[in-house]
């Protein structure tokens, strides 16, 4: 007797239940199409690889949350993959297309000379203590502070492409700030 392999909405049921080998036939069943989808908005096939395991991965975690009243399996699958790849998309747009100025062009954009030659000499002590309070922040502080600061970052892209929970990301945002206002604050006393 032939085996028959469940309908789109079984196998969601059962993914919701936590059983791989009902992803393992979904993904026999649609990964071309996901594939295809990524491909189109991407353009890389390394990317569009990466994006139809994601795709697979969020269908795993949110199989639960399908509703068969709202779409069938297959538009559900589309539009996954669809806003996946729309995301993978504009960051990468986004980095290509943002400078890429960091906290070394800041320094060389700011080395520009002043007019009179004690005003130059004060901003550049100045400049130095503000690298040297930069540089102080913990890393973590350091590279949420520069991807909000000189790329332009919302606080939940920069938690998206560091990996981490938006809390997280502001937290360490809001003690960058405050850590170097308190270091300005000292050396606009001085």
């Amino acid at each position: 007797m032939e085996r028959v392999d469940p309908d789109d909405e079984e196998l969601i049921r059962q993914i919701g239940q936590a059983q791989p080998e009902a992803v393992r036939v979904l993904y026999r069943r649609y990964s071309r199409m996901v594939y295809s989808v990524a491909l189109r908005a991407v353009g890389d096939p390394s990317a569009a690889e990466e994006i139809t395991q994601d795709v697979f991965l969020r269908i795993w975690e949110k199989a639960k949350t399908y509703r068969a009243d709202k779409a069938k399996v297959v538009t559900w699958i589309a539009r996954i993959a669809r806003n996946r790849a729309i995301d993978v998309y504009r960051q990468r747009r986004s980095r290509d297309d943002r400078a890429s100025a960091g906290w070394e062009e800041l320094k060389q954009a700011a080395s520009a000379p002043a007019p009179h030659p004690g005003e130059r000499m004060e901003i550049a002590r100045l400049q130095g203590r503000v690298r040297d309070a930069v540089a102080s922040l913990p890393p973590d502080q350091r590279t949420a502070l520069g991807l909000a600061f000189f790329q332009g970052r919302t606080h939940k892209e920069i938690a998206e492409q560091l990996g981490e929970p938006l809390g997280t990301v502001k937290t360490r945002i809001r003690a960058a700030l405050q850590k170097l206002r308190s270091i300005l604050d000292e050396i606009s006393e001085l």
